[in-house]
């Protein structure tokens, strides 16, 4: 064991025995541990990151898939890695992950850390950490009540890159809000270099819309989704940057994943959705600056498991039930296309909670487009929640048929419904806490093995 200081010492053992308890007692226990660290050592992260190669992800959408991703493909490349795969991405989450990880009798060798940041607590980790590689998915409205304006949330991300200035930024370069920096970091962008759809004009409620140099609305060779996309400013000149990683073409999309072509090669990305098209570039482009080889990363991408509530896909009673994360509109809107490209007849279930980690203000679902889904076969649509009585209105604004919602106000009527809905599969959308709420109910019904 390396020599580290006794208030170090004494804050990672009563930590792992904390962890350890509750792991018995309540399955869980991903936060409190590293609090109790705090308090014996206040840079307690200083001391058990120190022989990590680590790649920090954060972003408003796809930080929990892109990390599973990046993960999976260190480890398919035979390296010895370790990532927060709880979810649990502020300080006290990635403390526990590594104090879990600590090796208190033996060298602590060189290994890799693929760790999932929230976007507010990065200028903390990056205080005492100082990584390979940060990177950075997208900026998009997202609990405005806790991160306001994503100029808010810009800004913090760009305070703790500040703070280790020569870690090397893999940025969405689609993302009009992270070119240009002010940086001296070394910065290395991914993006799309041909459109999925054509399309060229952003949706009136969409993101970022105006020049972060002169406050010009951008224009745009073509738009992915909500404000990503190959934009430039008329005005002023200010224009995407140069890409080194580049989706090609997308040569299939459907919903088991999606075939694409990542800088003239093809690569099978088994989730779901374009929006996870941007996760597969990403972890692609993190391990190409990983000096992993393409085949490494085309294996790991195909066999990519889910991540806890990220298009999970569960059996009830032999009926398979896909749950799906949604958080903010721009989110939204890519799960509800993701539905889409299902043509069976399905069930709906939708759940919205307004917890602190939901955020409080439910308003943002009338910016979600769920017109869209007048389309689909659906025979369910069941709704829960702490606010389902709000997403039942929007919803029957949206025109869906208000005979097949079953409002499901307790947590019995909830299981009832997925265990008796029509068809064998069922789409559940659900807000943070909801998802964990229902994970819960469904490891107690012994229908998930595994909680955390």
């Amino acid at each position: 064991m390396s020599k580290i200081k006794i208030n170090s010492l004494l804050g990672i053992i009563t930590s792992k025995l904390i962890l350890k308890t509750s792991r018995l007692l309540f399955k869980g226990g991903s936060n409190f541990p590293g609090k109790i660290a705090l308090l014996f050592d206040k840079h307690i992260l200083n001391t058990v990151s120190k022989n990590y190669i680590t790649i920090l992800v954060t972003g408003t959408n796809g930080k929990t898939t892109t990390t599973s991703m990046i993960y999976s493909i260190i480890r398919e490349s035979g390296k010895e890695v370790i990532t927060n795969d709880t979810g649990a991405n502020m300080n006290t989450g990635i403390i526990t992950c590594f104090i879990s990880n600590y090796k208190l009798f033996k060298e602590n060798k060189k290994k890799y850390a693929v760790i999932e940041v929230d976007e507010a607590y990065l200028q903390t980790i990056t205080e005492d950490l100082s990584p390979s590689i940060i990177t950075v998915t997208n900026l998009f409205r997202d609990q405005m009540d806790r991160y306001g304006e994503v100029y808010t949330t810009y800004s913090k991300i760009l305070q703790g890159i500040a703070k280790t200035p020569t870690t090397k930024l893999i940025l969405n370069g689609d993302e009009s809000l992270l070119g240009k920096l002010e940086v001296s970091n070394p910065v290395v962008y991914y993006g799309f270099s041909k459109a999925i759809k054509e399309n060229t004009k952003v949706a009136v409620n969409a993101d970022s819309k105006f020049c972060k140099v002169c406050k010009n609305p951008y224009e745009y060779d073509f738009v992915t989704y909500n404000h990503l996309g190959s934009y430039y400013c008329g005005k002023c000149g200010y224009k995407r940057p140069e890409l080194k990683y580049t989706v090609n073409s997308v040569l299939e999309l459907n919903p088991e994943g999606s075939t694409v072509v990542l800088n003239d090669d093809t690569y099978f990305i088994n989730q779901a959705g374009e929006y996870n098209i941007y996760n597969g570039l990403c972890a692609y482009s993190v391990g190409k600056e990983l000096d992993i080889d393409n085949e490494v990363i085309k294996a790991s991408l195909q066999k990519q498991s889910t991540s806890f509530g990220r298009q999970e896909t569960i059996l009830i009673d032999g009926k398979e039930v896909k749950i799906i994360l949604v958080k903010n509109p721009a989110g939204y809107d890519q799960a509800l296309n993701t539905i889409l490209l299902d043509n069976k007849p399905i069930n709906l279930s939708v759940m919205l909670n307004d917890n602190y980690a939901d955020g409080t203000d439910v308003s943002w679902i009338w910016d979600v487009n769920f017109e869209k889904l007048s389309t689909l076969h659906t025979e369910d649509i069941i709704i829960s929640g702490t606010r389902l009585y709000d997403m039942a209105v929007r919803l029957k604004v949206a025109g869906l048929p208000k005979d097949k919602f079953l409002l499901c106000e307790n947590d019995e009527s909830l299981i009832s419904a997925l265990k008796n809905c029509s068809n064998n599969t069922t789409y559940i959308l659900a807000t943070y806490t909801a998802m964990l709420h229902l994970r819960k109910l469904l490891h107690n019904e012994g229908y998930i093995q595994k909680l955390w």
